[in-house]
């Protein structure tokens, strides 16, 4: 059986639908949508609404890490319209509708950080399996699935308290591959080389990955990593990729087992 995993989607429509190309199933670690593109500031959200010079001093803010400043620039910004939550939502469920158009069956997901859960049972369709702390049998082996981020000064829109993340561990349980959207609190695996920074990895992640020894862990979230894998005793951990940037899936080829 083979799987394709993807991740960090952030509006690749065109690459996803053909993600699962040569594969039994795709699996997405969330992050579908795109809010503001560090390379190409006339995408996203922001980009269609403010243009690509306004993005661009959001990001330089923001890269800096002027969070203050950066949410004030923001502020500023949608003073300027009339109606800013009906502004986000028609652009949220634009994006929504053609990504989850192009999903292939069947395709496993679960949320990013950078995701509106709320929103998704209005596009979720037959042959697209939604799962945040729950599992799914994939040709015999337990996929476990936590979606989210935890909570930083970023502010981005489905970040839950580390409390709430760990339950959703919790009721996983023992699997034999466990997908996340963030990557356990492993320094190698958490920093950006790139942004210069370390994002937040979870700790009950990495005492799920300790304590059950999951053949894989898999996870996104990064996009340029200092290390996109390594073993924690048995599990390899492993970074699968910023797909926007790619386009490719990282693919796993695991035999068939009879179903339990």
């Amino acid at each position: 059986m083979r799987v394709h995993v993807v991740s960090d989607v952030h509006g690749r429509a065109d690459a996803l639908a053909r993600a699962k190309d040569g594969a039994d199933a795709l699996v997405c670690l969330g992050d579908l949508l795109l809010f503001v593109d560090y390379a190409d500031h006339g995408a996203g959200v922001l980009g269609e609404l403010f243009g690509a010079e306004a993005v661009g001093r959001f990001v330089e803010l923001r890269t800096d890490r002027r969070f203050d400043e950066a949410r004030a620039f923001s502020r500023s910004l949608w003073a300027e319209v009339a109606d800013r939550e009906a502004a986000i939502a028609a652009a949220i469920r634009r994006q929504y509708a053609e990504l989850f158009a192009a999903f292939p069956t069947p395709t496993y997901l679960t949320y990013g950080n950078v995701d509106v859960p709320t929103v998704w049972p209005d596009f979720a369709r037959d042959g697209v399996h939604v799962h945040d702390g729950s599992t799914a049998e994939l040709g015999g082996w337990r996929f476990g699935f936590v979606g989210g981020g935890l909570r930083t000064p970023m502010r981005t829109p489905f970040e839950i308290s580390d409390a709430d993340f760990a339950a959703k561990v919790a009721a996983v349980g023992t699997v034999d591959v466990l997908c996340s959207h963030i990557p356990p609190a492993v320094p190698e695996l958490t920093y950006d080389v790139v942004a210069r920074r370390f994002e937040r990895g979870s700790e009950a992640l990495l005492t799920a990955i300790r304590d059950t020894q999951p053949r894989f862990a898999l996870f996104g979230h990064v996009h340029q990593p200092l290390q996109r894998r390594l073993r924690i005793g048995r599990t390899e951990c492993v970074n699968v990729g910023h797909f926007r940037g790619t386009g490719r899936p990282w693919a796993v080829t695991l035999e068939r087992r009879p179903e339990r």
